[in-house]
């Protein structure tokens, strides 16, 4: 079946980033797809096992490069990303008839992001964040509704059920030390646009990025080379 298509350039764009931004807004505004954000991130544990799942992107950071994902650090993809701080995720719109692969490194958010971030959540949500001990295995469902009313009785809030969903009651709940937000920062970059007969239009950006010797725990500290972009065969 015939469709729009907007080919990538020629010559294709210095800042690869730049066009996946555009494309997610492009996305927002078409409305054809729910959590259009969403993107499927794959991590590498220490057995050298790959485990993927989807997560939502937050924020595209097109200078100097990173994509940022909020989660809790000791679920089982942050238990990976402890032990292999590299990922790969997945961006694909239907309507749009365009997929964004990313690889590259991972580091924490400032805390200062995940505090800002988490603050904008709604309060169930920030209860929940509480409650839940991500990926770890729970006796029954009836216990993990225990596990957010105590997280409720603590910071004082109603239980988050079916009454208080769109209550506008708000409390102070505080970031857990264990939930925030993760910067991955893109080494390779590949766009992909669906083309008439399966000839398909698809490039690949490449960089090399470095960690500083005076790395801080609440800051990143990664240099970025220059953007290399290449066209590739469908």
């Amino acid at each position: 079946m015939s469709h729009p298509t907007e080919l990538l350039p020629d010559p294709l764009p210095a800042e690869p980033l730049v066009v996946v931004n555009r494309w997610l807004a492009d996305s927002w505004q078409l409305r054809k797809q729910p959590n259009p954000n969403s993107m499927v991130l794959a991590t590498v544990g220490p057995n050298g096992q790959p485990s993927a799942r989807v997560v939502l992107c937050k924020e595209i950071v097109p200078q100097p490069g990173y994509l940022v994902f909020y989660t809790n650090y000791l679920s089982y993809k942050g238990r990976q990303l402890a032990e292999n701080p590299r990922a790969a995720l997945v961006m694909h719109w239907d309507a749009l008839h365009r997929q964004v692969r990313v690889e590259g490194l991972v580091v924490r958010s400032p805390e200062a992001d995940s505090d800002a971030y988490f603050a904008s959540r709604p309060w169930q949500s920030r209860l929940g964040a509480w409650a839940s001990a991500q990926s770890e295995p729970i006796g029954s469902r009836k216990d993990l509704h225990a596990a957010v009313a105590k997280a409720a009785q603590r910071f004082g809030t109603p239980p988050p059920d079916a009454a208080t969903t769109q209550s506008t009651v708000d409390v102070f709940v505080p970031r857990p030390p264990h939930w925030g937000g993760y910067q991955l920062w893109a080494e390779s970059v590949e766009l992909w646009v669906e083309g008439e007969a399966r000839i398909h239009d698809r490039a690949r950006w490449t960089r090399s990025l470095t960690r500083r010797a005076d790395a801080d725990a609440d800051e990143t500290h990664l240099d970025a080379g220059p953007w290399t972009a290449t066209r590739l065969q469908p």
